[in-house]
């Protein structure tokens, strides 16, 4: 059970702000709607940047229930940038290995991390009210430290207004409603998302008929750290389940039900022991400590970024669970944008520097979509012919490994690689490896004195693997430069050479040899400073 109920816990509890008492509408750089996991690494990030910004939040307190609980090693990373990743990784459960199972037979297993030199696993386990209440604590850390970050609870925005250089924003509380203005609001509201609503902005994309039951328990178990997935198990026959261990002694089982269903019934307890049951067995104890019944949806606004308004996480896009896809796509949305936004709003780079936003967390939702699709249509085979082909992938899976890249029990969440974007300069080292090409997130590397990714990050660097180079100025843009040398495993994932790394940890550009020229004409692309 979570440490006393935190999310029975009035954490940022409503106070009065003077704002509610100016005469005119207080203007902000950044206001924040929502303070759930993205909303609060949105401003946690804007806050390290110096960003002034006023986190709004319609409760008090973190989310019921565990929700997200699965958090892959890029979003981990992210955590790290942010000063929270230990925490969590402490707390958490930590695993790589999933294993797949055909009725009660295993067929195979995986790694998700079957390499070294990487400070983060491939996953953990930790429910996402802990993720929260660690991103409140690193929060409140900054606003001890002097960061500028403002979070008010029972703060309800009710109505937005959009201006050509900025937008108003009026919010219920418990004293009544008051108005704000601000530079740049971004919506981290959820995926009922009241501010998408207000604009009248809806999703595309498609919601899958099936329904699955989400049931988190409590009790003593001895099944292994592992990712369990089941298709046709004896225990919820011609369906699939799903099993993930959390701390605390909590439990994540998805059971799926099928079409046509009453939701409300099939949460009762009465109707939900009895499938529990049969899936552990009679003679294990547990307790039921949260229940849901979800649908798989794959949707997606049109654009994230809608003038002075912005949309990110669950507000702008949604997968089906299955491949931990939905939050930890959501803290990739706010490590692309903060970094952006501060140059923006530091005059530096000009608005149109957010419309890669859109671009390239257009383009990761877009991945994520197509592989929770996929994930969704081989669980869920929409006819005969395609339950013909699953199950056969299944049955040949346990003996043969090139049946095993068929089998789609989740494509658990990656990094997204930005191909294409238009920050990104030509690539000068095609030779080099394509795991480090223009776009990619920078893969971890063990070093003689700690980790590559605690060495980048909030800024430009401009990374020297085995090669010269000097330090760069490109107007007032900060640039660091580290300079390595080459190591078995840096010439694996990098080879030798000079990286252009973002602040988000992406790789800009890379070049064979030091020039200086080069690297300021690849900041000016990368900060949209190109004609």
């Amino acid at each position: 059970m979570a440490d006393a109920k935190i999310f029975d816990q009035q954490l940022y509890p409503y106070q009065r702000h003077p704002d509610q008492d100016a005469s005119a509408p207080v203007r902000h750089p950044v206001i924040v709607v929502g303070a759930g996991p993205v909303g609060l690494a949105t401003a946690i990030d804007l806050g390290l940047h110096g960003v002034p910004v006023v986190l709004l939040d319609d409760n008090d307190r973190v989310s019921t229930g565990s929700r997200a609980i699965c958090f892959a090693k890029r979003p981990l990373e992210i955590f790290d940038r942010l000063g929270c990743g230990q925490q969590m990784v402490d707390k958490g459960v930590v695993w790589n290995v999933g294993k797949v199972f055909m009725g009660e037979r295993q067929v195979y297993d995986f790694n998700l991390l079957p390499e070294g030199g990487h400070r983060r696993p491939a996953f953990i386990n930790l429910q996402q009210y802990y993720v929260e209440q660690m991103l409140l604590d690193r929060l409140r850390d900054l606003q001890g430290q002097g960061a500028p970050i403002q979070l008010r609870g029972k703060s309800r925005v009710s109505a937005i207004g959009q201006h050509e250089d900025h937008a108003t924003v009026e919010i219920d509380t418990p004293e009544g409603p008051y108005e704000l203005e601000a530079d740049w609001l971004i919506a981290c509201d959820g995926a009922g998302s009241p501010t998408r609503k207000m604009l009248g902005l809806d999703f595309v994309g498609r919601v899958f008929e099936d329904n699955f039951l989400i049931a988190d328990v409590t009790m003593q178990a001895d099944f292994p750290t592992e990712r369990w997935f089941w298709f046709d198990p004896p225990f919820n026959p011609g369906q699939s389940a799903l099993l993930h261990k959390q701390p605390d002694g909590v439990w994540r089982i998805d059971l799926q039900l099928g079409w046509d269903i009453d939701k409300e019934v099939e949460k009762r307890p009465e109707n939900v022991i009895p499938r529990i049951k049969a899936m552990l067995g009679e003679d294990v104890e547990f307790a039921l400590e949260w229940v849901s019944v979800y649908t798989f949806q794959c949707r997606r606004m049109e654009r994230f970024r809608h003038g002075r308004v912005i949309f990110a996480g669950d507000s702008a896009h949604q997968v089906s669970p299955f491949g931990a896809r939905g939050a930890n796509s959501g803290i990739q949305d706010a490590d692309n944008l903060c970094w952006k936004l501060k140059l923006v709003l530091d005059g530096s780079a000009p608005e149109t520097l957010l419309d890669s936003y859109d671009a390239e967390r257009l383009y990761g939702a877009e991945e994520n979509i197509l592989n929770s699709t996929r994930s969704t249509d081989f669980i869920t085979p929409k006819s005969e012919i395609s339950r013909i082909f699953r199950d056969a992938a299944l049955h040949l899976s346990e003996r043969h490994a090139f049946a095993r890249p068929f089998v789609n029990s989740g494509r658990l969440s990656v990094p997204c690689t930005y191909d294409g974007s238009a920050l990104n300069t030509a690539d000068a080292m095609p030779e080099a490896p394509a795991r480090t090409r223009p776009g990619s997130p920078c893969p971890d590397a063990e070093l003689p004195d700690g980790f590559l990714l605690d060495r980048l990050g909030g800024r430009f660097t401009v990374l020297a693997i085995g090669t010269d180079a000097k330090p760069v100025e490109a107007g007032d843009i900060p640039i660091d430069l580290i300079a390595l040398a080459p190591s078995e495993t840096l010439a694996e994932r990098y080879g030798t050479g000079i990286y252009l790394i973002r602040p988000d940890q992406h790789i800009a550009a890379r070049w064979p040899a030091f020039d200086a020229r080069a690297i300021r004409e690849a900041i000016a692309r990368a900060t949209g400073n190109t004609p």
